[in-house]
């Protein structure tokens, strides 16, 4: 049978006969597969977890606004870039986006930590809607809906 063929209320797809919502999930998983197999899609969703912060750091100024802990981005770049910005540049961090707050910094190693998983964000986001819009695609060309 052909994968648009439905008997019985029933689709065809990779040799298995599902419902719809069964066939929505093979499709979800299907894309997902296809699109985040590169390196890029690894490294960005990498970036996203390292920039969490899990490692307790203590002598914080501002403690009750402070985030407790740093992440391992953030002390990896302070740790490797060592220079420092004449002015402090606004960065953001997950806290401080909860409260629409900007971060400040003078250095640029907590600069670029704090910028980082933003860019892996961008990637995932953007890999996320090619997904979305492939899946949708495939299930309408599957299940014949129109609109």
């Amino acid at each position: 049978m052909d994968t648009v063929e439905q008997l019985n209320g029933k689709y065809f797809f990779d040799g298995m006969s599902v419902d719809g919502d069964e066939l929505l999930l093979w499709l979800i998983l299907d894309e997902f597969r296809k699109r985040f197999s590169e390196i890029t899609d690894i490294v960005a969703v990498a970036s996203i977890l390292a920039s969490f912060p899990v490692i307790p750091v203590r002598g914080k100024l501002d403690v009750e606004k402070a985030t407790k802990g740093t992440s391992p981005l953030s002390m990896m770049s302070r740790m490797y870039i060592r220079q420092r910005f004449k002015k402090p540049r606004r960065t953001i961090t997950w806290k401080k986006m909860l409260r629409g707050e900007w971060a400040y910094t003078t250095s640029v190693g907590a600069y670029v930590g704090r910028w980082v998983p933003w860019i892996g964000a961008a990637i995932t986001a953007y890999d996320l809607s090619i997904i979305t819009r492939n899946v949708i695609h495939r299930y309408k060309l599957i299940t014949g809906v129109r609109g």
